[in-house]
Parts: structure tokens; sequence; C-alpha cells
């Protein structure tokens, strides 16, 4: 392992990562993009370290973040050309924007020290890791392919670095090249079975429709994790939504209860244990979770599941006013190089019920991604909904392919068989997505119910 792995290595294992995508503009410190960094400025021109939310974190955590920024910043004063140093900046800045949200700050700052590495024709080992990182926050990003590209030129730099493999994984994922992804798996965990690769083995079976497996595979990856890291965490938090896809709330909470033992306030398990109370009918302490959850950080998805709920309680003005505020986070998100066409699709679909302009968005990502099966499935649901039945049936053939047994693609599938005259099959189809997820909340549950009682 060259001492540039090492560094990636060992910065993740300070990682307190994260993943949602964020981020509430008038809690967001960050107004301008940070510059592209050269050797030829000054140590003021880099970007600065942002305070952190006091929730975020132990203040432990808090006090290493800003001594190795510190640390980092010492030795450009004395060496600009310090790669190594750079290196770790530009990851820690990434590690960062996982774990406050402040993505709009965060990945452009990471990328202005990336792209100030690689404009200065540095040796192939500094290359490799700038390149390694710049495909990582592209991925972020949801810049899919720009992310493959890169990755595709980090591995010819270096073929025998499992961390790299993973981008490749990720990228093939969301661009729908599966056949590949199960490849560049298959040498992720050959080089390096650890919690990385274990949870993208876990990612792939779930895709392909075993779910035993995925289990499995992700609580390998958990418990190879350190407890309280950020990425062990994680890891937890997509156990506990694999039980939870399958219906199984109770070894969900289970997990998520586990997170927040050894991680105290980690804001996505308090969100995961909301979404628990909401399916359970507990509306009053999801609501409390959701705001507990939200003081430490703005992620989108939080904002999303308290419209929601406002919803269902019939609070229609903060329900709108929520839904306004997600708004302006997803604007943000978009400004600053983030790709959200699904998310916009989604919240069109679900909380506003327009699914005309639920199209424009799913239409636009299903044409960056069209092998991609989520694109397909958002697209025959939107379809669906707005009638055009044959339409639908096109990408749902699409979106089926690999064998998912996702509850909420079952039931997408069964309603278009349904209404297409094969009501046999597609009533079987949407009782067992109702059996696998008896608490399924999508924009077609009450439609899919009706067909079960005809």
């Amino acid at each position: 392992m060259n001492s540039f792995t090492r560094i990636i290595l060992l910065l993740a294992l300070l990682a307190f990562l994260g993943t949602g995508c964020k981020n509430n503009n008038q809690d967001s410190q960050a107004t301008a993009n940070p510059p592209v960094i050269g050797v030829s400025q000054n140590i003021q021109d880099y970007p600065e370290l942002l305070p952190r939310n006091p929730k975020i974190g132990s203040p432990d955590e808090q006090a290493k973040v800003q001594n190795i920024y510190q640390e980092i910043m010492q030795d450009l004063r004395m060496n600009s050309q310090d790669y190594r140093r750079r290196l770790q900046l530009a990851q820690l800045f990434m590690l960062e924007a996982r774990a406050t949200g402040e993505h709009g700050y965060y990945y452009p700052a990471s990328l202005a020290v990336l792209d100030g590495i690689l404009a200065e024709n540095p040796s192939q080992d500094v290359v490799f890791g700038a390149k390694s990182l710049k495909a990582s926050v592209y991925l972020s990003l949801h810049q899919f392919e720009v992310a493959r590209q890169i990755a595709r030129e980090a591995v010819t730099l270096n073929g025998y670095n499992a961390v790299i493999y993973g981008s490749l994984v990720d990228a093939n994922v969301e661009l729908g090249d599966y056949e590949q992804a199960v490849v560049m798996a298959d040498k992720m965990v050959s080089i390096r079975p650890d919690l990385r690769s274990y949870s993208r083995v876990s990612y792939l079976r779930e895709i392909h429709g075993d779910m035993d497996g995925a289990i499995e595979a992700m609580q390998q990856a958990a418990n190879s994790g350190y407890p309280g890291f950020e990425e062990t965490a994680w890891c937890r938090l997509t156990l506990g939504n694999l039980y939870e896809t399958i219906g199984q709330l109770d070894n969900a909470e289970i997990e998520y209860r586990r997170i927040l033992a050894e991680r105290p306030e980690y804001p996505f398990a308090i969100a995961a244990l909301a979404q628990i109370y909401m399916k359970k009918g507990d509306l009053v302490r999801a609501e409390s979770e959701l705001n507990r959850a939200i003081k430490s950080i703005p992620e989108v998805g939080f904002y999303e599941q308290l419209a929601d709920l406002y919803q269902q309680t019939d609070r229609s003005e903060k329900a709108d006013q929520t839904i306004e505020e997600i708004m302006e986070m997803l604007a943000d998100d978009e400004a600053h190089g983030h790709q959200m066409g699904m998310e916009y699709a989604e919240v069109y679909l679900g909380l506003l019920n327009d699914p005309a302009r639920a199209l424009e968005y799913a239409r636009k990502e299903y044409q960056k991604r069209p092998a991609n099966i989520d694109a397909n499935r958002q697209m025959a649901e939107v379809l669906y909904q707005l009638g055009r039945v044959d339409e639908a049936e096109k990408h749902i053939k699409k979106a089926t392919r690999t064998g998912s047994q996702n509850p909420r693609l079952l039931c997408v599938a069964g309603l278009i068989k349904y209404d297409l005259g094969e009501k046999s099959e597609g009533r079987a189809l949407i009782t067992q997505s109702f059996e696998l997820d008896p608490y399924q909340s999508h924009a077609l549950v009450n439609a899919a119910k009706d067909r079960i009682d005809e």
C-alpha cells in the first residue's frame, strides 16, 4: 500500500461520514464557492473549516477535526507544495461535507484543492490519490458519468487499490451497468474484504433480489467497522433500512438504537426511528424525533418526512411551508453541482400530487442514466399516475430486469399488469409487495389496495 493510499484510508477511518442531501440556505455559512488553489497562492487563499453545529459528533471528534485541519494548514505554510497534506485537506473537506450537510461549501472546496493539485503535473501516486478523491466527490454530487470516467482514469494508475474499485462499483450501479458493478465488487473484495466492500456486496445482492444475502453482507460490514465511527453507523443504518424494507420494523429499530448507543445524536438514526414511529402510528413521537434530527443537520430527507407527517395530520399550512423549504434546499444543491432530478420528481409526485411536473424531472434523470432500475421505476410510477400505462410498462420491464424484490417496485409492477388486463398476475404482485412490507407509504398505495379488494 503506497503512502497516498494510506492517507486516504487513515482519514476514512476518522470518518464522520454521512450521505444525505442537504441543506437549509438560512443555516448555511457558505456564500460563494472557494477559489481554485494553485501553488503560487498564499495560504490564506485556502478554504476555511466552517464551525460545526455542536450536536454533530462528540466534542472529542470536533476537536480532532479542528486539530487535523490546523496541522495540515501549518504544514502547508511551511511548504505549499506538500501534496500529502493537500490530499488530506481535500479528504477532510469531503468528510465534513457529509458530516455537516454543508455540501455547497465543502464539495467545491475539495474540488478546488484537487484541481489545483492536478494542474501542477505531480507524480503518478499523487495523481492517483487526487483522481480517487475527485471521483468520490462527483459521486456525492450525483454526477455519475463524470465520476466513472475519472475513476477509470485512476484505476489505470493503480489497479491494486480497493477504494477506487468501490467508486467504480457505485458509478456503474447508478448508471445501470450492474454486470460491470459486480465485476468491480469482486475485485474490491479480493483486495480488501472490509466494511466498504461488504456494504457494496450487500447492495448488489439487494438489487438482484437476494434480501437475505444483502442483510448478511451488511451485517458483516457493520460488524467489521469501529463502533462509534460514522461509517459504521451508516452501515447499521443501511442494515436497518433493509429490515424496514421487508417490514421487520422491530429488527430495524434495534439497529437504529444500537447506532445511538454508540454514537448519540446521530441524526440519520434519529430520523430513521421517526420513520418507524410513523409506520407504527405514533405520529407525536415521530414529529418530536424529526425535529430533533433537523436541529443537528438540515437534511432534506428529514424535511420530506416532516412534510408527509404534516399532511397525514391535516396541517396543510405547515406542510406547505415545509415543502417550500424543501424546494429551496433542492435548488441550493443544484446551484452547487448536485443533480437532483429524482428528488424533485419524488416531491412533486408524493407531496404535491403533481405527476405532470414530476415527469419533467423524472425524464431528465432517466435521460442521464436510462439503464438504472430506480430511474425506470420512477418513470413507470409517474406515467402510471398520468394514466399512460402502456408507456409505464416499457419502463417497469427495465426496472424489474435484475429480479429486485423491492416492495414498492413490485407494487408498481403489479398495478401496471393489473391495468393492462393481467389482473391475476398483477394482483399477485401487489399482494406479494404488501406481504414483504405492509407499511408501504408512497403515491400508489391506495390504488394498489383497491386492486387487491376488487
